[in-house]
């Protein structure tokens, strides 16, 4: 291979960052950013909350105007407590939106979160309609169970995308639950498969066209991926600053280049998680809980 030929296929893999200071990696985060970027998983909970606690419109809609100018969808994860509003603010905003029902253990909560997907669809405050995140990785449901419910909210909304959100390997092992979706929503994590950063955006395409494969012709998209700012390590994977800043550079550049639908994680950093996620949880967002730009 020319040298030549060999620095543009380097180039592909991820940006070049040899010698760049913590300095030039900021800069150059901000310039990413303002450039744009397709997706943006909405965190709306504020330092004190967390997800059974009821959230404003309010800070809402002050979230939501701080991250309008840099995404053209942003992701919600619920449809109850206060969360069934973002789906309206975004659309006032002009942002097109990918809303989820969370789906746990209760069914008295998942009928609420169903019903209340296909009411703010049936409004027009829905683009994709995203029933359920994780429930098999975490067990919550039965198989069966998520296909009927995947049915009901088709029948109701049939001119709407509807689809399920699990990691990557699950719509290979679960064909079924694949067929069901009209888009396959793959959440892809290196950082949480203990992937070194250097080699973590070329696993994170392996992961893609793992989806890729498990979706026979239908359109993937990655609902969740991002590297946190600190935090324990897991195995090979590190949090810190700078990784947090080239895993988000990385990811935005391969998306533009290879035209692949990106919802990133996450927007603002939210303290709650650190329960569900260890230290780690609390610090993916690319603003901090006080809602100001890390970079």
């Amino acid at each position: 291979m020319s040298s030549s030929r060999k620095e543009k296929y380097l180039a592909l893999a991820s940006l070049d960052y040899a010698g760049k200071s913590t300095k030039d990696l900021k800069k150059l985060a901000r310039k990413v950013l303002e450039g744009g970027m397709h997706g943006l998983c909405f965190s709306p909970y504020m330092e004190g909350q967390k997800p059974g606690d009821q959230i404003s419109e309010e800070q809402i809609r002050r979230r939501m105007k701080i991250i309008q100018p840099y995404t053209q969808w942003i992701r919600s994860f619920s449809c109850t407590e206060g969360n069934e509003a973002i789906p309206r603010i975004a659309k006032e905003l002009g942002i097109k939106t990918m809303v989820g029902a969370w789906l746990g253990d209760d069914p008295k909560i998942n009928k609420q979160e169903v019903e209340n997907l296909i009411a703010l669809a049936n409004e027009g405050f829905v683009d994709i309609a995203a029933v359920g995140n994780e429930v098999m990785l975490r067990g919550d449901l039965t198989e069966d169970e998520l296909l009927s419910t995947i049915q009901h909210v088709r029948e109701a909304i049939p001119d709407i995308p509807v689809a399920y959100v699990d990691a990557y390997y699950e719509f290979a092992e679960r064909p079924r639950i694949t067929e069901a979706c009209d888009v396959i929503l793959a959440n892809c994590y290196p950082f949480w498969e203990g992937c070194d950063m250097d080699y973590s955006l070329l696993y994170m395409k392996d992961m893609y066209q793992r989806a890729l494969r498990a979706a026979n012709g239908k359109k993937v998209i990655i609902s969740e991926t991002g590297w946190p700012e600190k935090g324990t390590s897991l195995e090979g994977a590190y949090p810190s600053y700078e990784n947090a800043l080239k895993y988000f550079m990385n990811t935005q550049k391969w998306a533009e280049e290879d035209n692949i639908e990106v919802f990133y994680f996450s927007s603002f950093d939210e303290s709650w998680k650190v329960g569900a996620e260890g230290d780690v949880g609390a610090y993916w967002g690319l603003w901090d809980k006080d809602e100001q730009l890390k970079f």
